[in-house]
């Protein structure tokens, strides 16, 4: 998925968040968003999903304006935290899953991608006895069931151990040798070894971005 961010500028209120931030991505590109606390991270992202309403000409999806894009199913979005999901809940692996289905998909598939996350053996358990990494991994799964042409991932790694942390990595770089565009949002770029093709600093709601020649470290 091409997107394009031009001279974006966005707050709460009174407060502005973002100011003038512009830059583009290439399909099958790996955007890697850095900053502190409180830089915008999310709010960018969310402004990307039309979660946060833009001002028109600000950011184009494909070539079409977000405001009046309508194939969201073309994003694959994993939030930090789902506010509105109940971890406590007695629901499967397998029941998570085929609720987000929204195409015409076989089971061979559904459980291939099961399988590539490195899950098979978990569709069965409920999903409040697995591990935050496990978690992350279905998450991921539920957001790829729909075949998106994007990736966005707010934080993935946060409380995962090193060893998950590392197997994390090594699967989305995969997922993104198969052309899959991935925007991903972390607070310690130093712990990945995620093969980024750019790096967007945001500070103050400013941002630079950078490319990275592929396979060297950001």
């Amino acid at each position: 998925m091409r997107i394009t961010v031009d001279n974006l500028t966005f707050g709460y209120d009174y407060r502005t968040v973002l100011k003038e931030i512009s830059f583009k991505m290439n399909s099958g590109d790996f955007l890697a968003i850095i900053g502190d606390n409180g830089s915008g991270k999310s709010t960018l992202v969310k402004c990307m999903l039309g979660i946060n309403k833009v001002a028109p000409s600000q950011i184009f999806l494909d070539d079409v304006d977000v405001t009046n894009y309508k194939q969201f199913l073309n994003i694959g979005y994993v939030p930090q935290i789902f506010d509105d999901f109940n971890y406590e809940f007695p629901i499967t692996v397998n029941e998570i899953i085929h609720s987000s289905i929204m195409r015409d998909i076989s089971q061979d598939e559904i459980l291939e991608l099961l399988d590539k996350m490195g899950i098979l053996e978990l569709q069965n358990e409920n999903i409040n006895t697995l591990s935050g990494g496990q978690l992350q991994r279905v998450f991921i799964v539920r957001s790829l069931i729909n075949q998106p042409k994007l990736l966005i991932l707010d934080e993935p790694t946060v409380g995962v151990d090193r060893k998950n942390v590392e197997n994390f990595y090594k699967t989305i770089n995969s997922l993104n040798a198969e052309g899959i565009s991935v925007i991903l949002i972390t607070h310690n770029i130093r712990e990945s070894n995620a093969n980024f093709s750019h790096v967007l600093s945001l500070h103050n709601g400013e941002g630079i971005i950078k490319e990275v020649p592929r396979g060297d470290e950001a």
